[in-house]
């Protein structure tokens, strides 16, 4: 994760079908873990994710933009908004 003017971009670790949807926790270094009940078929997994995300650091979903790994499960999210604030966020969601 490292910052920029107007946002952050977040590594994200994607666990598809989860039966618990939720976000928090890290996988490896510093990779946010994301659980959607969603499967990755026609991009709905991606859409779940987005919206956790959103929902996650209280942003609009239009803040949260997929810039790496459409398919995979290791992926990298640009969120728009006040980098200290998200920044305070993500460390809150790392934790969990």
């Amino acid at each position: 994760m490292d910052g920029e003017s107007a946002g952050l971009r977040v590594s994200v670790r994607v666990r598809a079908g989860a039966s618990r949807p939720g976000v928090g926790g890290s996988y490896g270094p510093g990779a946010l873990l994301v659980a959607v009940a969603a499967r990755p078929v026609d991009g709905a997994a991606n859409a779940a994710v987005t919206e956790a995300l959103a929902r996650a650091f209280a942003v609009p979903r239009s803040a949260v933009e997929l810039v790496t790994g459409r398919t995979g499960r290791n992926k990298v999210f640009r969120i728009a908004g006040d980098p200290a604030t998200l920044r305070d966020r993500l460390a809150q969601l790392l934790a969990l």
